[in-house]
C-alpha cells in the first residue's frame, strides 16, 4: 500500500527557514513525480512545487526563489527547503505523488503544519 509520511513542520518567525521531509513507502519511488501541496486555513489546496523522476523542478510563483524541492531516491525521500518564510506560507503541507500524463495528484500523505508568525 502506498504511504507518504510528511514531517518537519513547526512554528517559525517570518524570514526564517524550515525543511520539510517526505518518506515514501509502497511504490517504486524513483519512477514517480512528486509534489508538495499546501492548504491554508479556510482555503482550498494550492500547488507549491513538483519534482520529476528525472530531474526538472517546478514552483508556484508565490514560492519561486524561496523554496527548493529535492529528492533522494536512495532513501525514498523528498524534501522542501523553505527560506524567507512569510505569514502567507502558513498551511498544512502535503506530500503527494503525481501522474504526469493527466497532472493529477493520486496519493497524499497526512500533511505537516507550518505556522509562520511573530
Amino acid at each position: 500500500e502506498v504511504q507518504l509520511q510528511a514531517s518537519g513542520g513547526g512554528l517559525v518567525q517570518p524570514g526564517n527557514s524550515l525543511r520539510l521531509s517526505c518518506a515514501a513507502y509502497g511504490f517504486i519511488f524513483e519512477n514517480k513525480y512528486m509534489s508538495w501541496i499546501r492548504q491554508a486555513p479556510g482555503k482550498g489546496p494550492e500547488w507549491v512545487s513538483t519534482i520529476s523522476n528525472y530531474g526538472p523542478t517546478y514552483y508556484a510563483d508565490s514560492v519561486k526563489g524561496r523554496f527548493t524541492i529535492s529528492r533522494d531516491n536512495a532513501k525514498n525521500s523528498m524534501y522542501l527547503q523553505m527560506s524567507s518564510l512569510k505569514p502567507e506560507d502558513t498551511a498544512v503541507y502535503y506530500c503527494t505523488t503525481m501522474v504526469p500524463s493527466n497532472l493529477m495528484f493520486d496519493f497524499w500523505g497526512q500533511g505537516t503544519l507550518v505556522t509562520v508568525s511573530s
